[in-house]
């Protein structure tokens, strides 16, 4: 579905990624764990199209997509790719509904249809009463969840998902990835995710441990 090879992004003369290999597969959930530093959110930055590598390639169902322009690039954002990020990144001024939408209207889904598949993900995610809200009415994990919806409703081919608990108390954090995860998989989403929470990274299918720009290990257990 997803993958890199040879992956390089350099701030400086700093490394963040020095040559990484990465495969997802269709509908598959991966970790993404190593130390501070060590490269994670690049890796998924530059998966996800948002910052460019300087060099490398990356294959979209076969399709190489590192070369796209920016124009294509955002486009791909919004139509095959979804993200959920610590903080939400939810906008303060728009009701759950309609953070849930955004990515469908600047798709040009018109808002009738934007708003009724946004109503129907929040309600699968247990919000159905809370559509009108705004961010600031909403607990952390409902807040997340909104984002989850957010990420899902135009069904992407994969979620990335940065700390995607990392604000939220054990519990609810647990309860808000059970979520992603089910959701996800529902919409046969691949999942991408970013975590120092080694009990989440425990609990997918594949873990990849990332060490100074570099992958270090990948598979099952590969934390233990």
């Amino acid at each position: 579905m997803l993958s890199g090879r040879g992956l390089v992004k350099r701030y400086g003369t700093q490394y963040a990624l020095a040559g990484v290999d990465i495969d997802i597969q269709p509908g598959e959930a991966v970790a993404i764990v190593g130390p501070s530093g060590s490269g994670k959110t690049s890796l998924l930055h530059v998966l996800g199209g948002i910052i460019r590598a300087e060099e490398g390639e990356i294959f979209l169902a076969g399709q190489r997509i590192d070369q796209f322009s920016e124009k294509k690039r955002s486009e791909l954002r919004r139509t095959e790719f979804g993200f959920v990020f610590q903080q939400g990144m939810l906008v303060a001024e728009l009701t759950a509904e309609e953070n849930v939408a955004l990515p469908m209207l600047l798709g040009g889904t018109n808002r009738k249809d934007a708003l009724g598949a946004a109503r129907e993900w929040l309600t699968r995610l247990g919000l159905g009463g809370r559509g009108g809200s705004r961010p600031g009415e909403l607990s952390g994990g409902q807040a997340q969840r909104v984002a989850i919806a957010r990420a899902l409703t135009h069904r992407p081919k994969v979620i990335f998902a940065d700390e995607p608990t990392g604000a939220l108390d054990t519990r609810t954090g647990k309860e808000t990835m059970d979520a992603l995860l089910v959701a996800a998989a529902d919409a046969g989403a691949s999942v991408l995710i970013v975590t120092h929470d080694r009990e989440l990274a425990d609990s997918l299918p594949r873990t990849v441990i990332i060490r100074d720009g570099r992958i270090s290990a990948t598979g099952v257990g590969a934390i233990a």
